[in-house]
């Protein structure tokens, strides 16, 4: 690629993306695309998610749709690099040999592996365990400078640049070291039935704590108009309302209106009229993005074709990283 800062990020087939997917980093990740200063890489990252058992025809279909719904977003396979992981086997590569500089100790210590070893006691494998160097791996073989991620990710991140800095010393200058990007700050989107927790698929506390970018429009202001609000009845935001903060961040994140004007709209509504109008919103923000993916969906020939052509220039981005790596370790390549 050319001086053009590299950005690299992906995102786990592990269930269609939801509105804090989308507001927090997914519409940032289109605006990049048409940056003069960078280049996009946008990852399925279908290695990862095998830590947990998958069903592989559910799998399958599950990074399809993920990789048409990128494309329904905004992100353009012939500008940005969108891929499978699994297609370019210099990740699985790259993750072994930074395996063997990466301590057992440093690993011991990230949060996310003792978070998922608890919900998954009966399947605490290798692969959860070293999680984290592949990721370094994926970030690392394209040269990435800037890595979108959330709070969650910073450990991940710090231990990838530790990586980068110790194979460094021993080798030379091989890997750039890369940096969290925060750029534009994404919408911190809240569980709509548990305002206090970050939206999650994994810590939803019903189907109607998310909502997904699929979700048809009836659901979607079902859910809406359920979600949970706050003692009293003034539209305000603050600490002590975490239930209509999160809603107003929403309609602010959907109409491009500061939390200021939304309130001064809302002043004198009531919570269900002020719910069914942030649920309205919603539905018109994600109308579009779901005639395009239907559009997709129908166009076998062309995702096909996309899976394809991506998985060949991911390999050939790669190719380049994992020769030299190779060779620095006195490996034949």
């Amino acid at each position: 690629m050319d001086s053009k800062k590299i950005i690299f990020s992906g995102m786990q087939p592990t269930g269609l993306p939801h509105l804090g997917n989308y507001l927090g980093a997914l519409k940032n990740w289109v605006s990049l695309q048409e940056s003069e200063e960078c280049n996009t890489i946008y990852c399925v990252v279908d290695m990862h998610s095998i830590t947990v058992r998958q069903n592989p025809a559910e799998l399958r279909k599950r990074c399809r749709d993920l990789l048409a719904l990128y494309i329904a977003l905004g992100l353009d396979p012939e500008k940005t690099l969108i891929y499978y992981q699994s297609q370019v086997p210099a990740h699985a590569e790259l993750s072994w040999i930074l395996n063997c500089y990466t301590y057992m100790g440093e690993l011991n210590r990230m949060t996310q592996f003792k978070e998922k070893s608890l919900k998954h006691a009966d399947n605490i494998n290798a692969g959860l365990f070293s999680y984290p160097v592949l990721m370094a791996a994926d970030i690392l073989l394209y040269g990435a400078h800037l890595v979108p991620i959330g709070d969650d990710q910073k450990q991940h991140l710090e231990l990838c640049r530790d990586i980068a800095i110790r194979f460094n010393s021993i080798y030379g200058d091989v890997f750039v070291i890369p940096d969290a990007y925060y750029g534009k700050t994404g919408t911190r989107v809240m569980g709509l039935q548990e305002p206090s927790k970050k939206m999650s698929k994994s810590e939803m506390a019903s189907e109607g704590n998310l909502v997904s970018l699929l979700d048809k429009p009836e659901v979607v202001l079902s859910k809406f108009k359920k979600a949970v609000t706050d003692s009293g009845s003034e539209i305000k935001a603050s600490p002590e309302k975490p239930g209509i903060t999160n809603l107003l961040s929403i309609y602010c994140a959907v109409t491009g209106k500061s939390i200021e004007q939304a309130e001064v709209d809302f002043s004198g509504s009531g919570y269900g009229s002020f719910k069914t109008q942030v649920g309205e919103a919603v539905v018109e923000e994600l109308r579009p993005i779901q005639k395009k993916f239907k559009d997709l969906s129908e166009d076998k020939a062309y995702i096909d074709d996309v899976i394809r052509k991506n998985g060949e220039r991911a390999n050939e981005a790669a190719r380049k990283m994992i020769v030299k790596v190779k060779r620095k370790v006195g490996f034949f390549a």
